[in-house]
């Protein structure tokens, strides 16, 4: 059953080996996603988490030049949607996050990701 709650965020997708598409935006040929291990994909984000927590860099900026996901144009910004709308691992995350919160590491089909709820 959907809900009317409707949440917003932005998020840092990194793609790998394993992701279900492996094209993005940025690697259309999907060259780069597909010598990636989910292994080093994770540690690639967690190096991104640890420098945003850490104030050394801002999430919209780390989103523009790191993600795989063309949502990167937009600062990784995906607007406001309800459940039902994304993968239910990101979904789940997102409603857990509380605004202005950043989640871990979050694995879905597409791969993995970082999340930042705005709203």
């Amino acid at each position: 059953m959907a809900s009317s709650e409707q949440v917003r965020a932005s998020h840092i997708l990194i793609k790998h080996d394993g992701s279900r598409r492996k094209a993005s935006w940025k690697d259309p040929d999907g060259r780069r996603i597909s010598a990636t291990t989910r292994d080093n994909a994770v540690a690639q984000l967690k190096a991104l988490r640890d420098d945003i927590l850490a104030g050394k860099t801002r999430f919209d900026d780390v989103a523009s030049r790191f993600s795989d996901c063309s949502s990167a144009k937009r600062g990784g910004d995906l607007g406001p949607f309800g459940r039902g709308q994304m993968q239910k691992p990101f979904e789940d995350a997102t409603f857990g996050l509380k605004v202005g919160e950043i989640s871990d590491i979050i694995d879905t089909d597409s791969g993995v990701h970082i999340i930042l709820r705005t709203a």
